[in-house]
């Protein structure tokens, strides 16, 4: 078992990645079509899901003697004006949103896997980051069918 420190590291990269999907799935709200009702809800929902989730670990972090991580990644930042050039430069919002978001949801499902791979976590917190992976996991899944739905009635 390694210090708290590399623990800490561990659970404030999770932050940071939740960080990210919150603020990419508030861009995501904003761009996407007001009569993309569906969409507009999911993204709130997910949104919603990794705020509670980051509280969870900057609750860990803190019991650990850390300092929770603010803010988000510099690669979240970059990924988000990425896709604000690819949205400007496509003709179906849709597809394009849900594809940004599954290459978002992709990122948090690697995060997550990089931290289930640790030798540091303690069994409680492998439990708690293998339980918050499924929730993502669900995200995922849910944008993953959308934008195969999407390609589909092309």
């Amino acid at each position: 078992m390694a210090s708290n420190s590399a623990v800490v590291d561990i659970l404030n990269d999770l932050i940071l990645i939740n960080n990210d999907r919150v603020e990419g799935y508030k861009k995501s709200t904003d761009e996407t079509d007001s009569s993309d009702t569906d969409l507009r809800s999911l993204y709130s929902n997910l949104a919603d899901h990794s705020r509670e989730i980051a509280s969870e670990l900057k609750r860990e972090v803190t019991a650990l003697g850390g300092e929770p991580a603010t803010g988000t990644m510099v690669s979240g930042k970059l990924y988000r004006t990425w896709m604000d050039v690819k949205s400007a430069f496509s003709s179906d919002g849709r597809k394009t949103s849900l594809e940004n978001s599954e290459f978002g949801e992709d990122a948090a499902q690697k995060a997550y896997e990089t931290a289930l791979a640790s030798d540091e976590l303690t069994p409680d917190l492998r439990s708690l980051i293998t339980r918050q992976k499924a929730i993502l996991k669900d995200g995922h899944d849910t944008i993953k069918r959308l934008r195969d739905s999407a390609r589909m009635s092309q």
